[in-house]
């Protein structure tokens, strides 16, 4: 029989779970509540609408509900994998012999130890347990317990400004190397459970097989020219050919992974999500705001609302007076076993960074759920443990943020980044693009609302004026640091950067160009003045004289960078273009030599101080910077 479009469905309680997904955000965007996540709002409001309004719905909408939850499920472990930075991993593995030094040093190789450690500790800590609640399955309860978040890890750290600092990275692998590694063995572990330990759990390196050859293949077709052309052409609103590959290949490895086990469904969009994150630049790719739309806008926001209806307050009567006290000893776990290995981290950063460092490595929030979720289906988590690990997740994933920020005050406001004195919308989206290419930025708004306004759309603000130089100590003002100048009058930019120049002596001072008179002022004061209207002018001549170049380097948000590099390696000096073997996901574009500017060729020579303009992928970008530094 040929499937038929049906009209006989019932479409209130969808409207119902829809409706709740839109106003939690609304809701707490009203009411300013910043520091829960979301997430915790939308498992609590969907406890409460399953109560009241989902209590009593039919078998067929029910069904059509966990359909779609399901899908957010596998959803949200798509983007668990495509958070994982492959190139940082990747660039992270030792070239040299190991040393203790050069062990402490390496993310990577910290991270892997880190993790051996808390998977340790769990699994004495699920011993423990087992005496005063029953525990099928001590491995796979370890290994419940050793979950992360990354999804929570990044963008706290995203914004502190420390994503891209040593610490930030040391934190980000620990958390990728424990999210890859607690997938793998929650699938290989859950598999062995149902089915026993035979030769088919060999079926599941069918998946890892299947990655490297889409990954191969993948390489291979993005360099056709007849495969670039076809995903021009078709890039667009009626055909969202990427968007449609992209589903294509989610449900490749999710349906790969269904025909060795449902309890390895998760392993296979995860490696979906890891597969194309291989091949998107995750900062600025347009695919990745299209799947985030479909993603966080619609399947996985069901997902979380159903956990709340779906949660079971009536099996927590099985603890009968011991509820509080197995709490109480399985938060004092989750965190213990992610503080103790900090230690490997005291030397490097000390005593109370370290720690900080354990506390947001406690976040636990998808990976705790969906390892207790396939626990709760295979019949060795009982629906009481399950319900103990989603208050656990609602608990640390909210508690874990502020104990990281309370430990580390401040530190987005140190180092390296861009100050930018107004909060008008130049500014706002100036501080918006510094933090999509991982540069933290700082807006000194002396306007109360309009401060107000900046920080609720996390931003980071300082309510203050930006006349005021104590202001710049506050913000701890270094010689690198960029000062962007960008007021309600002409007058005032001159003002503030008079106050930079003359009485801070900083020099790298930013503002738009204006009247002849303050322009005189400003190139006096060694200002860098930018020219609005030649700019415009400019910006219009290449959008048609060269549409296709501005908009890829422009508008493009995807996997290639431009940037400068200053030659400082000796061993380059006096050395051709030609003899070096630079990676081949990159090239030089111009070389600046003093005050004279020159296209490189093979035969052009290179010397110590040239600034380099190099066009390559974050990987080949490295490679470069290693090269000539």
């Amino acid at each position: 029989m040929l499937l038929t479009i049906s009209f006989d469905f019932d479409f209130i309680p969808l409207l119902v779970v829809l409706a709740l997904a839109w106003l939690v955000p609304v809701s707490m965007t009203l009411f300013k509540i910043r520091k829960v996540p979301t997430i915790i709002v939308e498992i609590l409001a969907g406890f409460i609408i399953g109560k009241l309004f989902l209590g009593s719905i039919s078998f067929e909408s029910a069904r059509i509900l966990d359909f779609l939850a399901l899908s957010g499920f596998l959803f949200l472990m798509f983007h668990s994998g495509l958070e994982i930075n492959v190139d940082q991993i990747m660039a992270s593995f030792p070239k040299k012999k190991i040393t203790y030094s050069r062990f402490l040093k390496n993310p990577l190789l910290v991270g892997i130890v880190y993790f051996l450690i808390t998977m340790v500790l769990a699994y004495g800590s699920a011993i423990l347990l087992s005496y005063f609640v029953k525990i099928n399955n001590i491995f796979y309860y370890s290994l419940i317990l050793v979950t992360t978040s990354v999804g929570i890890i990044v963008p706290v750290l995203k914004n502190r400004g420390e994503i891209n600092s040593r610490f930030g990275q040391m934190i980000i692998l620990a958390a990728a190397f424990a999210d890859i590694s607690s997938i793998v063995l929650f699938s290989f572990s859950a598999f062995t459970i149902k089915n026993g330990f035979q030769v088919e759990l060999l079926y599941i390196l069918s998946l890892f097989i299947a990655f490297l050859i889409f990954y191969k293949l993948g390489r291979r077709l993005k360099q056709l020219p007849l495969v670039k052309r076809l995903l021009f052409e078709l890039e667009h609103a009626a055909s969202q050919i990427t968007i449609r590959g992209t589903m294509v290949v989610i449900i490749l490895f999710v349906a790969l992974a269904q025909l060795i086990g449902e309890e390895v469904m998760l392993l296979g969009a995860f490696l979906g999500g890891l597969l194309l994150s291989f091949f998107l630049h995750k900062e600025r790719s347009l695919i990745l705001l299209k799947l985030d739309g479909m993603g966080y806008g619609f399947f996985i926001p069901i997902f979380f609302i159903m956990v709340g209806v779906n949660f079971d307050t009536a099996s927590l009567n099985d603890f009968d007076n011991t509820l509080f006290i197995y709490l109480g000893s399985l938060f004092v776990i989750l965190y213990a076993i992610k503080l103790i290995p900090v230690f490997l981290w005291v030397r490097l950063f000390g005593k109370r960074t370290a720690l900080s460092g354990g506390f947001l490595m406690a976040s636990r929030l998808s990976l705790i759920i969906a390892a207790s979720q396939i626990g709760l289906n295979l019949g060795i988590i009982s629906p009481s443990v399950n319900a103990g690990f989603i208050i656990m997740a609602v608990v640390t994933c909210t508690l874990s943020p502020l104990l990281y920020n309370y430990l580390t005050p401040r530190c987005k406001l140190k180092g390296d980044k861009t100050i930018i004195v107004g909060g008008s919308s130049t500014g706002v989206l100036l501080a918006r693009r510094m933090q999509m290419h991982g540069k933290s930025a700082v807006i000194i708004e002396k306007d109360k609302n309009r401060y107000e306004d900046i920080k609720s759309k996390g931003i980071t603000v300082i309510y203050g004026d930006g006349k005021d130089p104590s202001i710049f100590d506050s913000l701890d003002l270094s010689p690198s640091n960029y000062v962007v100048i960008e007021t309600a009058t002409k007058e005032e930019n001159l003002e503030v950067a008079r106050m930079l120049k003359k009485d801070l002596g900083h020099e790298n001072v930013i503002t738009a160009a204006s009247t002849a008179a303050i322009n005189d002022s400003l190139k006096r004061l060694n200002v860098e003045l930018i020219d609005v209207t030649r700019t415009l002018a400019t910006t219009i001549e290449n959008l048609i004289i060269r549409p296709t170049t501005y908009h890829a380097l422009v508008e493009t948000f995807d996997k290639f960078n431009v940037e400068e590099i200053t030659i400082t390696n000796p061993d380059l000096d006096e050395l051709q273009v030609k003899e070096i073997p630079f990676h081949e996901d990159g090239f030089l574009m111009l070389i600046r030599r003093g005050h004279e500017m020159m296209v490189p060729h093979g035969n052009t020579y290179l010397k110590n101080g040239d600034v380099v303009v190099v066009f390559a992928s974050d990987t080949a970008m490295d490679d470069f910077r290693k090269r000539f530094s």
